[in-house]
């Protein structure tokens, strides 16, 4: 068939990218020239183009002409000119449902999947670890490896990882969830929902809870963290419940190295060497491998050797005798944990940009900073989303902390905030960066806030 979709964006890209694998001709019609989207954007393009996609870029009046079917994005306006022409044809209009369909029957293992407002990520690394210790051969699709987790799974059937695995683990996130609302989940994991992202919901943390809770009704079992409990037991009445330190189905208790994890069916103390979220993510993913019939010796053993992930309370090593840990908390929750944790070190904070993908209150994020006995706080003012230095939004975090033994500095972007933190640290202190920006783009943030530590580290050696 002659498949014409609409837009270059999050959604089409990967609709586009497997009608064309499925042997459609297919053509990519956006307003924008490909210039004007990200860098990695522009790659994925490039890439769909070299396998056959047309891009039909800054067309401002796209013809519907000589197709059979069209895509269109949830995001496009009914008003847009070409969903009149679209409504004006006979062509057949591609749903999600129907998309996800496709997507589901080219994949022909379990699928576990992982989702939350934080912590979906730690969960579905740590997941993936327990059962590949167990000897499955493992697909696992994560923020980690490519923000938009749509497009890694469909680059996973492109490349042939769908046919080559034993098991599928895969990080749900809102958007995926909206595009692919019709798999089939062996197992299903809520690690939360706090409130985030609801400018895209229109301020309603009702409708994010409802997109949230999508993974319930595509899941054969479905496990929560109790702190859910009360909008999960409304729509099911079989879920499964984790949590620390409380009375529920899979509970664990954090020791000093160790994490014990008890249910009905199984007891256990492993060693255990991280710190701060991971425990009750560790407590989550044994959750989701017991139940699903993983040994608990090789959960044992994978938790024993566990490192952590990148830029989740990372420790990227020793600057002039500064510990520097990277950590991609920027919710409340997450933020105060990590501080808690650091709350007997001298600590030099520096933040990012906090309204990256979705407009945040930064006052809240100044407020809890004040609450610590922070020596210094750098916030970067650059926007990566719009590649714009806004000052006052850095400013607005600083303006809210009211403890006056916390110096303050606003300055440009992530790469001065790492450097500056030299200037106003001393050997022994903990430099400890916190905010969205690495959970957004890790390799290219990290690749900066290096640099800022490389410069720092002789500017004020």
């Amino acid at each position: 068939m002659n498949y014409l979709v609409v837009g270059a964006g999050n959604a089409s890209r990967p609709v586009a990218r497997l009608l064309n694998y499925l042997g459609h001709d297919v053509v990519v019609t956006d307003l924008k020239d490909i210039s004007e989207f990200k860098i990695e954007f522009q790659r994925s393009l490039i890439e769909m183009e070299k396998e056959g996609v047309i891009l039909d870029m800054a067309n401002k009046d796209p013809s519907v002409d000589g197709f059979d079917a069209v895509y269109m994005p949830p995001t496009l306006p009914e008003t847009a000119p070409i969903a009149k022409k679209v409504k004006d044809s006979d062509l057949k209009v591609l749903t999600n449902e129907e998309f996800s369909k496709t997507v589901n029957d080219l994949i022909p293992v379990d699928i576990i999947g992982i989702t939350g407002t934080m912590g979906k990520t730690t969960t579905t690394f740590i997941t993936t670890s327990l059962f590949k210790q167990a000897g499955y051969k493992v697909w696992s699709c994560s923020s980690l490896v490519n923000n938009l987790v749509s497009e890694a799974i469909i680059d996973g059937i492109v490349k042939g990882k769908a046919q080559n695995c034993d098991i599928a683990i895969f990080e749900l996130p809102h958007g995926t969830i909206g595009l692919l609302d019709r798999l089939d989940i062996k197992i299903g994991l809520l690690t939360n929902i706090a409130e985030d992202h609801l400018s895209e919901f229109g301020g309603s943390l009702e409708k994010y809870q409802q997109r949230k809770l999508v993974l319930q009704a595509m899941s054969e079992t479905f496990i929560a963290n109790n702190s859910c409990r009360d909008i999960i037991e409304s729509v099911r009445d079989d879920a499964i419940f984790y949590a620390l330190d409380e009375d529920v189905d899979f509970k664990g208790t954090a020791g000093d190295k160790s994490l014990t994890i008890k249910s009905k069916d199984v007891e256990f103390t492993t060693p255990f060497n991280m710190m701060s979220y991971f425990f009750e993510n560790s407590v989550a993913a044994s959750a989701v491998a017991l139940t699903y019939g993983v040994d608990q010796k090789d959960i044992i053993d994978a938790l024993t050797v566990f490192k952590g992930l990148p830029a989740h309370m990372e420790d990227v090593g020793d600057y002039n005798g500064r510990k520097v840990i990277l950590d991609s908390a920027f919710l409340y929750d997450g933020m105060k944990i990590t501080l808690d944790y650091f709350k007997d070190e001298s600590v030099v904070l520096f933040l990012d940009h906090f309204d990256t993908l979705s407009v945040r209150d930064k006052a809240e994020v100044g407020e809890l900073v004040s609450n610590y006995d922070i020596k210094v706080v750098i916030a970067s003012g650059f926007n990566e989303v719009t590649q714009e230095v806004e000052m006052d939004a850095a400013q607005e975090i600083l303006n809210a902390i009211t403890n006056p033994d916390i110096k303050k500095v606003a300055v440009e972007n992530i790469e001065i905030a790492a450097c500056e933190t030299f200037k106003y640290s001393k050997p022994g202190d903990i430099i400890l960066h916190m905010g969205p920006l690495i959970a957004y783009d890790r390799l290219t943030t990290v690749e900066k806030i290096m640099k800022g530590l490389e410069e720092g580290s002789k500017k004020y050696e």
